[in-house]
């Protein structure tokens, strides 16, 4: 499941890291950045809402096969450069990224112990920053050596490469699908139903929702913001990025850790809210700071705005009901991938609008920075 979030997760970031190069040679605007990673989410959304059925019905681990090979074909389509191409792609990775979550969250529930659920999931939801990290290193390079079509065409066969490679776990895993289970209109509301009986856990929703839409902004417009404003290279701003991911990696390690030690997964969430609205805020502040100063911000901030997912999952996880994890976790993720759909179209705007990006950054920052306060203030400790 680790590998599969990564191999996804590199596979949504691929066209915002080669954007400055897509853009060079084909003239896309760099302001649909926003509009593609809204659809990715959008599609998300709406395939996610199902998952809980078809983690049923194929199992979790036949499921993420194909949440792989619908990520291959959209990255593959990346390569043709056309408005609509990109369009296509992007609900690809959509329908790819959206059950990917539901499904690993039921596999792993069967097997995590109460008392570590946080660090497993946590662990887990590295994936994403790894495959974010192993873009924002590989890809530039890739790119400047042999055009960014190469680049494109690496990470879609790497998606189809891991979707083979999982098949023997299969016969292991799956051992609990319903091969007869129904699918069908109806399973779009089992996630609701879910979500509707846990009115205690909506102000966990709702930070996710701000959270996600600042965490989206950071990795889909920094690489952007530090080559047109900062003056960076491709390559500079790449590392950049990988910085970030770098240290969201740390940050969801250590975040786990301390809610499973501590028995506040709310607290631990309310502070990584504070945190990373204020380094967005501090940001605005800061484009004249020497570089390494800048690195070590957007280190923090991509701790924190990266940090937070897998103690949320977890949380998920712990409050759903017996059996309904994955549509306990397809509700939780539907109201986190509306934050994903809402933050960058609305960071665009703010762009086109003649905003700063740092300015555009700290705006965005403010709900994340009030739904952290309010968590903090709200923690109660959970029942162990």
């Amino acid at each position: 499941m680790l590998a599969a979030q990564a191999f996804l997760s590199m596979a949504t970031v691929t066209l915002p890291i080669l954007a400055p190069a897509v853009a060079a040679e084909t003239g896309l605007a760099f302001s649909l950045l926003g509009l593609f990673v809204a659809l990715i989410y959008a599609s998300s959304m709406g395939c996610g809402l199902v998952s809980g059925a078809l983690v049923r019905r194929w199992g979790a681990l036949r499921l993420s096969q194909l949440c792989l090979l619908a990520a291959s074909a959209g990255v593959g389509l990346l390569a043709t450069a056309h408005v609509g191409g990109v369009a296509a792609a992007a609900v690809l990775m959509g329908l790819g990224y959206g059950p990917l979550n539901p499904a690993s969250s039921h596999l792993l529930n069967r097997v995590a112990p109460p008392h570590r659920r946080s660090r497993i999931f946590s662990l887990k939801q590295t994936g994403v920053p790894v495959g974010a990290l192993l873009a924002g290193a590989l890809l530039p390079p890739l790119a400047s050596w042999s055009g960014w079509r190469s680049a494109v065409w690496a990470v879609c066969g790497a998606c189809a490469l891991l979707a083979l490679l999982l098949q023997p776990l299969r016969a292991t895993l799956d051992t609990d699908r319903e091969p007869h289970a129904r699918v069908g209109l109806d399973s779009l509301a089992e996630p609701l139903h879910v979500a509707l009986g846990d009115r205690a856990g909506r102000p966990l929703a709702l930070a996710s929702f701000s959270y996600a839409a600042l965490q989206l902004c950071l990795g889909t417009y920094l690489v952007t913001f530090l080559t047109t404003q900062n003056g960076y290279t491709l390559v500079e701003a790449g590392l950049a990025l990988a910085v970030t991911q770098a240290a969201g990696i740390a940050g969801r390690l250590l975040s786990g850790h301390v809610a499973d030690r501590s028995g506040h997964p709310r607290r631990v969430m309310g502070a990584m809210g504070c945190l990373m609205g204020g380094c967005a805020i501090v940001s605005a502040f800061a484009s004249a700071w020497p570089a390494p100063m800048l690195l070590l911000l957007y280190g923090v901030f991509g701790a924190s705005a990266i940090g937070w997912n897998g103690v949320y999952l977890a949380e998920v996880a712990r409050r759903a009901p017996a059996g309904a994890v994955s549509a306990a976790t397809a509700a939780a993720l539907f109201v986190t991938f509306a934050g994903v759909l809402a933050g960058p179209p609305v960071f665009a705007l703010m762009i086109e609008a003649g905003m700063g990006y740092d300015t555009a950054f700290a705006a965005v920052a403010l709900p994340a920075l009030l739904c952290g306060l309010t968590l903090l203030h709200g923690a109660r400790p959970q029942s162990r």
